[in-house]
Parts: C-alpha cells; structure tokens; sequence
C-alpha cells in the first residue's frame, strides 16, 4: 500500500470580491441535539430546526410515541443523530440467530448487543423505552458502562433487525456481544459465591448473638438449662455455616493433600475443623468452651475476601471480545442472485464482498475492483489513510473512506489478521505468569510450621498436662488461622483500588500494583498518548480571504484534514463548488466562487497547475522541521498559501516523563507513526533517541513487549486499538483517557483524567499501596509468633485465643482503611505554549 500523504486542506483564490462571503448569524441550536444547525440546513418558517435528518427522525420518533420528556434531561446526547441505514438483514440469519440469540420460556427470545453513541443517563432512559416504541419488544435494559444492552422480544411479533433498525433510527448503531456464554458462566459463579456469602454472613451474626448470650452469663450466672440451650442452637447453626458455605475451604484443603502442595486453606479448614469438633463435644459433654462464634464468623469473612481478590480478574476475555467486535457482523457479497448480506462468520475465501465508502471491512481480502482510501489506524495507529487499488489486500476492521470497493475474501474470521491480533493478545494473557502476592510467598512455609507446632504442641502436652493438651493445641490452631494474613494483601490492595478509582485511576486487579512497585522499562505509545490524538490545523500561510475557498472544497471531503479545516474554520460560510473531484494521495481540486481551486500535497498541486516540483515554493524543509503535514493552496493557477497540521503535545508530557525518570523508570517512545516524527516528539520530550521507535506494527509492538519483559518490568502505555496486544502482553498495561475501548479492556489499568500526571500517580500510588501490604503482613506474622508462643506456654486458652482471632483481622481492616495509597487528583498542569500563545503542537500520529 502507498501512503496518501496528509495533505488537502486549505485552498486559495485572490480576494473575493466584498459580500462574497460574510460572519455567520448567531447559530440556531438543533431541537434534538442542540449542536448548531449548518446555515443550508435552515427553514426559515419552520417551527424546529434540525442539523442533520438523523436528528429530526429521531425526535419525530420520541414525540409520535409520547416521549417528550427525554428532552427534560439535565444531562444529554450533545452529538447528531447520524443513523447508518443498514437493514440489518443478518440480525434475522440462522447463522447470526444460533450464536448470539437466547431463547427463553414462551417463545421469547433474548440477546446482548453493544451500542454505539451512548454517552449518559439520558441514553439509558431512551434505550430502555424501545419496548414502547415497537410492539412485540417485551424488555430493554442498558448498562452503560459497557454501553451493553440486554433486550427480550417475542419473534413471532417481530424481528431482530427491526429493533436493530429502530435503535440505529435513535442514534445507537448495535453491534452483537460476541460473549453472551462466558457471561452467563460468570453471573452464575459471582451469584454462587455471593449467596455462599450471604448465607455464612446471616449465620455468623445468629451465632454471635447467642455467643453474647453466653458471655454475658459468666458475670451473673446463667441456668443449665438455658446454657445448654444456646449451646444446641449455636451447634445446629455452624453445622450448615461450615459444611454449606465453609465447605470451599475444605475443598481447598483436600486439593492440596491430593497434589502434596502445602496451600492457605489447609490450615484454615484445620482450624475450623478442630474448633467445630471441640465445640461439638463440649456440647454434648455440658462443659468447656465453644468455638461456634469465631467458626461462623471465620468462614464469613474468608469468604467475603476471597471474593474481593477475585473480582476484576477477567480482563483477558473482555478484550478479546470487544476487539473483535470492532470488526462488522455483516458483509454484503455479490453472486448470481445479486447483492445480499449475510453474517461475518458467513464469509469463506473466494467470496467477492461489496464495500461502500465509511464502509468496515469484515474480512481481509485483495481489491478486485475499484480505487479508495484505507484508514489503517485499527491495526497501525498511524492516522495517514492508505491508497488501495487493484490487487491491494485490505485487512478486517479497516475502513474504506472514499469510494466503493470489491474485495475477494482471502481470510476470514480468526485467519484474519484482526482474528491473529485477538488471538495473540489472548495467548498473551494466557502465558502472564500469576503474581504471587507477599502473603502467598511465605504461605506454605506458614502452614507447614503451624502444623508442626501444633503437633509437638499436642504430643508435648499429653506428657505433661494431658488434660490441657488439645486445648493447647486448638488455641494455637485458632489463635494462628492465617486469616488475617490471607486478609492483609487483598484488603490493602481493594482498599488502594478504590481510593485510585475516586482518582480517575482505575485498576483490575492487584496484581499490577504489586508489578508497578519494580521499576523498570515503560513504553509509551505516540498518538493519544503523549499527543491529544487528534489532527489540527496549527500553521497558516496565506491571505483571510482564501480561507472561504478552502473550506467550501474540504466540505466535500470526509478526510481527516478536511475535518480538521472544518473545526478550524466553523464560522465562514461556504461558497458554491463545481467539479469537485478527490485523488487519493494527493488532494482536491474544483471550481469554487468561478475560481479553480487546488489543495493537496506539495507535490500534487504543483503538478497539478504545471509548476516544478522542485521549485522553492513547493520545498517543505521548513514544515517538516516542525512534524508538520504540508498542505499547499493554488488558485487560478499559483501557489497562494500554505498550511500545516499535526497533533498537539499534551501539556504534561514532558513534566511527567521526568518525573517517571526520577522514580527510577526509563522510559521509551513505541509508536506505528513515521520514525522521523517519533524521533521530533522524543526529542520535545527529552527522551533519548535510541528509546524512541517508529513504524512499528501491532505484531512487531507485541515483539519488541515480549522481548523487554525479560529484561524485567514492562509498563506499555497506548490508547489505540493497534496497541492492544501489547498492552495485554506487558507485566502492566496501561489504557489512557480517550482511548479505543479494545486498548482499555485489555489494559491492567485504564486512567480516565487527561495527561501523563495520572501515570504518574499510578507507580506513585502502587509504591505506597505495598508500603501498606508489607506493614499488615509484618503486623500479621508478628501477631502469629507472640500467639503461638503464649498458646504453647499454655497462658492462651481456646476462649481467648477465638476472641483474639477476630480481632487481629480487625485490626488488619483498620490498616488498610486507614493507609495512604493513591491521593486525590492534582490540578492539571499548565498547558504548554509558545511565545505567541499558540499551543505547541506535534506531528500527527
């Protein structure tokens, strides 16, 4: 593929004569979206005005159903409506039906599917209304935190892809949830293991109420015959407490006897078993202590945090899923019956597939007929379309810009690249090897010692006081249940988890707090990363007046600089164009205002208008200097002005990059954007030059993690769907704010403030949060010494030592709780300028 060069913007002509063009009015808001509405879309007599008919089909839709009320919202959708007009055949195949539709009792179906364009609570109230809007739809449920909607309908009333028209019609284009089994797999293992905690909770308290019982009567004195009766009923409630929901840890215990590996459940399900069996037969006997009270309470709380450890563990799928995803369900492809669509799982190699400009291509294939422009970006992260002609092979989630293309499918599904990348990123998370916590590195030392202590306790005791021996032995079993110990690292790292949320800071598990506390290598992706992510006009060379010229032609475009002229320019107004026409990699050219109009590539305009392409005004030293893409402007046959665009520097870049040196990491440049243009935002950000590589593909990004993680810790760093893999490949990756959804459910981390400060307070952050774990697991194995000393002395007798189990948890909560891990977010800095107040800027991606 050739590189269509980033140029086509800005156009020019001598000055219009006075009155061509003029200032925008005051601009009218749409009735739906409130965005300004274009001046040629204005009805003077109307009543509502609408910026696009997306718009003003959506809002018929609400008001002819009654739901007026969605325009009351505080808080809602600020973009137009721009419907894709699919059909949405394929949401109706067998094929598309069998692997994405549930059905459900009385002949319902059901189905997950993700929307695009959801934004706010105002989304989920008008989602969530479907049901009113076409009969036959029974329910319709929004989680718009993964912009997932659940939706039950009656089939034989109507079908999929009417409902999938209807939410395209509103602005939520649907897509289907690739993962609806491993889903349902999950909510059944979450509502197993919270009922087991609301079970064990319900007993536990029940028990500490007849154990207060008890204890009360130690100072008063309390009939035998009450006595015995909270004895019974505490037994007959730990018995389902230990053996129903307790019975995991028994479970545990037996698979580390059957695999001869010492593991934490082991000592635990002694503990509780000796405490079960000696409260049991002191009930029976009618004297001695129970140990019902910390039994039930025990399983409570070991279950409670064994289900914190557990949770935000699942990135792997999730990214997996959604990076798929960003490829169509659909594919139109011709036969001798004509066009039809079917379902992306559908095609086989050989198929000749039709896809229009805007268009995603569904599998990888080679053009077969037509001429276009490729964005790339998915797989390369390089924003710069690509040509693509006869015999060029076009790749799954790529998207044709500009004209119609067929394409002869040569790899589909899985064999796709698109299909290799989710696989390797799925390989990847597959071969990370587990982080063993702090306090799982000394576990099988711990039981194996608490174990044999216990025993010599036992034996010792029945030599000298065999009265007290198994007491003895019981209260060092108690007393030593290594539960505030199993306690101390996860309750440290969701404590540390939530106080990064409240920061904009959000993390999956904590496994990479304790990998970010090993400084090592981080990789920073370019665009969006250390740069804003967006391409915009930052260098103009010409007269006002050619202005009007340049933005009348770039309207006819969809190319990145067209928009970028369109958001620079908002308020000139457009003047009439004739024969316009696009060639890809090179520019535009038309008739604007009875003047011919160039923009383009240095190269291209001068051919254009018979110039030399060596000639100096055509030379582009000087915007290249600056990572600047070049965009020249003839008019009527002479260069008359000039542009430059690139993508701006995010204010804290370099700040943050320091600062991370200073915290001992050395930090690298990993981008698909040209290698000249790394090597000028590396320079900008003080970053050696040998650190910072350009050019580079998802699979050789992917390479060049694999190859760093064994030279240590490796921090990837990237907000592009082309980072991805890498991400999921890293000891810790890293999703920033505004990225691609595939890049944030892949990373171990997402930052959802702005900048490279945020990164900076994650390794900060980390540091402190196993600052906090070491202290609790010092505080934990120092409480198991003194208690075990005092329990073998004979001093701790099983009462005692059940009241002091509790509280060494306890106290273990509070230091968590307590702990300073992540701080509240700091103000943004400054943002960075040059002297004449404009933004400094970098290349684009």
């Amino acid at each position: 593929m050739s590189t269509v060069p980033d140029a086509r913007a800005g156009s020019n002509t001598p000055t219009p004569a006075p009155g061509s063009f003029r200032p925008a009015s005051a601009p009218i808001a749409c009735a739906h979206c409130g965005l300004d509405v274009p001046a040629g879309l204005i009805e003077a007599d109307a009543e509502r005005q609408f910026c696009c008919t997306g718009c003003r089909t959506a809002y018929a839709i609400l008001h002819e159903h009654g739901l007026g009320q969605y325009y009351a919202f505080g808080e809602k959708r600020d973009a137009p409506v721009r419907p894709t007009g699919k059909k949405y055949e394929e949401f109706d195949h067998e094929a598309f039906q069998s692997l994405y539709v549930k059905p459900l009792r009385g002949g319902l179906c059901a189905t997950e599917l993700y929307l695009e364009g959801v934004h706010c609570t105002s989304c989920v109230w008008l989602v969530e209304r479907v049901p009113l809007l076409l009969s036959g739809v029974v329910r319709a449920e929004l989680d718009i935190r993964r912009a997932r909607a659940h939706v039950e309908w009656d089939p034989s009333v109507v079908n999929l892809s009417a409902i999938a028209q209807q939410l395209d019609m509103l602005g939520y284009a649907p897509h289907p949830f690739r993962g609806v089994a491993a889903e349902e797999m999950r909510r059944k293992e979450d509502r197993a293991m919270l009922t087991r905690i609301g079970i064990s909770g319900a007993l536990a308290g029940n028990i500490m109420l007849l154990a207060l019982a008890q204890y009360s009567g130690w100072f008063s004195g309390m009939e035998a015959e009450y006595e015995r009766y909270f004895r019974v009923i505490s037994l007959l409630l730990t018995i389902p407490s230990l053996f129903g929901p307790g019975w995991l840890f028994f479970q545990g215990a037996l698979a580390s006897v059957r695999t001869r590996r010492l593991h934490i459940d082991l000592p635990i399900a002694i503990a509780l078993l000796a405490g079960f069996t000696r409260g049991a037969v002191n009930t029976i006997s009618g004297s001695g202590p129970i140990y019902f009270d910390a039994v039930g309470t025990l399983v409570f709380l070991l279950l409670s945090g064994r289900f914190l450890q557990n949770r935000g563990q699942r990135a792997a799928a999730d990214a997996a899923e959604l990076l798929g995803s960003l490829a169509p369900n659909a594919a139109r492809v011709l036969d001798t019956g004509g066009e039809r669509s079917i379902p992306a799982e559908a095609l086989l190699p050989g198929m000749v597939m039709s896809v229009r400009a805007g268009e995603t291509f569904a599998a990888d294939g080679d053009v077969a007929e037509g001429r276009s422009a490729v964005d790339c970006s998915l797989l390369t992260g390089e924003p710069r379309p690509e040509a693509v002609e006869l015999g060029t092979r076009v790749y799954a989630g790529t998207v044709n810009l500009t004209g119609p293309l067929l394409v002869k499918v040569t790899q589909a599904g899985e064999m796709s690249r698109l299909g290799a990348l989710v696989r390797r990123m799925e390989e990847s998370a597959r071969r990370r090897a587990p982080v063993v916590q702090l306090a799982n590195s000394i576990a099988g030392w711990f039981v194996a010692v608490v174990l044999v202590v216990a025993a010599v306790t036992y034996v010792y005791g029945l030599r000298t006081d065999p009265a007290r021996a198994l007491d003895n032995a019981i209260a060092l079993l108690v007393v030593t249940c290594p539960c505030a110990l199993g306690l101390a690292t996860p309750l440290a790292i969701t404590m540390g988890i939530g106080r990064a949320a409240r920061a904009g800071i959000l993390i999956k598990g904590g496994d990479a707090i304790e990998a970010l506390n090993l400084p090592g290598l981080i990789l920073l992706d370019k665009t969006g990363t250390v740069t804003e992510g967006r391409v915009r006009l930052v260098r103009w060379e010409g007269a006002d007046a050619v202005k009007p010229l340049v933005a009348a032609l770039e309207r006819e475009s969809s190319h990145p600089i067209a928009i970028a002229v369109q958001q620079a320019w908002p308020v000139i107004e457009l003047l009439e164009t004739q024969d316009v026409s696009q060639t890809n990699g090179g520019g535009m050219e038309g008739t604007v205002a009875g003047h011919r109009v160039v923009v383009g590539a240095p190269v291209f305009v001068a051919r254009r208008i018979g110039a030399d392409e060596h000639a100096p005004e055509v030379r582009i030293e000087a915007f290249a200097e600056e990572g600047l893409t070049p965009v020249w402007v003839a008019v009527d046959g002479a260069v008359v002005a000039r542009a430059g665009f690139g993508d701006p520097l995010r204010a804290d870049a370099r700040e943050s990059v320091e600062r991370l040196r200073a915290l001992g990491w050395r930090v690298a440049l990993l981008s698909g954007d040209h290698p000249a243009v790394v090597r000028g935002v590396a320079a900008r950000l003080g970053i050696d030059l040998a650190d910072a590589a350009g050019g580079a593909s998802p699979e050789e990004k992917l390479r060049r993690v694999e190859e760093a993680r064994t030279h240590g810790t490796v921090l990837m760093v990237g907000d592009g769907v082309n980072d991805a893999a890498a991400i999921a490949a890293a000891t810790v990756g890293v999703g920033v704010h505004g990225g691609a959804e595939a890049s944030m459910s892949a990373a171990d981390v997402y930052l959802s403030r702005p900048g490279l400060g945020p990164l900076v307070e994650l390794v900060q952050g980390a540091h402190r949060t196993m600052l906090v774990i070491r202290n609790n697991i010092i505080f934990s194995i120092a409480y198991n010494i003194l208690g075990a000393t005092l329990a073998v002395l004979g001093i701790l007798d099983p009462l005692i030592a059940a009241v002091l189990m509790p509280m060494s948890s306890l106290s273990v909560v509070l230091a968590s709780w307590r702990g300073r891990s992540f701080d509240a977010p700091v103000a943004p800095a400054a943002a960075v300028g040059t002297s004449s107040g404009v933004p400094r800027v970098e290349p684009s991606r």
